[in-house]
C-alpha cells in the first residue's frame, strides 16, 4: 500500500533536452530544464480514493458494476455534510442510530446528492503501523439507511470503510461467521453507491454548509482511483 515517487531535478530535465538537440546556449535566459516526476509504485486504494462498484463486486443487483471511469461525475460534486463519530471506540461498528442522532443534534436532514462525510479523527494515525488495524467502521445497516437516503457518495476518514480488516478475519474465523467480513462494502453487491477511505482533516468542517469535490483520475476498467477531496465554502 506504500507509495513510491522518483523526482526528477530541473538538471537532469535539462540533459533531456540537451540529448533532443537544442544547445545548453540557446536555453531561454534563467532556464536550466523542467521538473519531472515518476510515480513509481501507487495501487488505487492506497492513498485518499474513491472506491468503484466495482470494487466491491463484478455486479450489482445482477446488473454490472461501474467501474471508476464510468461513475457519473454530478455523484462526485454536492452538499456535505459531516456526522461526528469520534466518540466511537475502536472494533465498535457505527449503526443507524449513531447517524440518525448525530443528525438530530446538529438538526440536519440528509438530502438525495449530498455526500456524506464520516468523522473518527483516525486520520491522525494516518502514516503509523496502526492506521490499518485501528478503527470503528460501518455496519452494514448504516451503509444501507445512507443509501436509501439517496446517498451515492460516502466516505470516511480512516483506513477503511469497514471495521479494521484483520479484526473482520478475525471474529469471521472465531464465530464461524460467513456475514463478518466485508459487509459494510458488501451492500454494494445490492445497491449502487461509492465510498471514499482515508480522508483527512474532517475535524476542520462544520455539521454542514459546504460543498464537497471528489472528482477521481479517470482510469478505465478501474475499482478506484486517488482523489483530490476538498471542501469549498462559498
Amino acid at each position: 500500500m506504500k507509495v513510491k515517487i522518483k523526482h526528477k531535478s530541473h538538471r537532469k530535465g535539462g540533459w533531456l533536452i540537451r540529448f533532443l538537440g537544442l544547445p545548453f546556449k540557446l536555453f531561454p535566459p534563467n532556464f536550466i530544464g523542467w521538473a519531472d516526476d515518476t510515480i513509481q509504485k501507487m495501487g488505487v486504494h492506497s492513498t485518499t480514493h474513491i472506491d468503484a462498484p466495482w470494487h466491491y463486486s463484478p455486479t450489482v443487483n445482477g446488473e454490472r458494476a461501474k467501474t471508476i471511469d464510468e461513475i457519473p461525475l454530478d455523484w462526485c460534486y454536492g452538499d456535505g455534510i459531516v456526522i461526528n463519530m469520534t466518540h466511537k471506540k475502536d472494533f465498535d461498528p457505527i449503526t443507524v442510530a449513531d447517524l440518525q442522532n448525530d443528525l438530530a443534534k446538529n438538526n440536519l436532514t440528509i438530502q438525495p446528492g449530498n455526500i456524506v462525510l464520516i468523522r473518527t479523527d483516525r486520520d491522525v494515525l494516518m502514516g503509523t503501523k496502526a492506521f490499518p488495524d485501528k478503527g470503528t467502521g460501518m455496519s452494514a445497516e448504516a451503509t444501507e439507511w445512507l443509501i436509501d437516503q439517496g446517498v451515492k457518495v460516502m466516505g470516511i476518514d480512516q483506513w477503511g470503510w469497514d471495521l479494521p480488516l484483520r479484526y473482520q478475519v478475525e471474529q469471521a474465523k472465531k464465530n464461524k461467521d460467513m456475514s463478518a467480513f466485508w459487509a459494510a462494502h458488501l451492500v454494494g453487491s445490492r445497491k449502487e453507491y461509492c465510498h471514499m477511505e482515508q480522508l483527512t482533516n474532517l475535524k476542520a468542517l462544520p455539521p454542514s454548509g459546504f460543498i464537497v469535490a471528489v472528482f477521481p483520475l479517470k482510469i478505465v476498467g478501474g475499482s478506484a482511483a486517488p482523489a483530490r477531496v476538498v471542501a469549498i465554502f462559498s
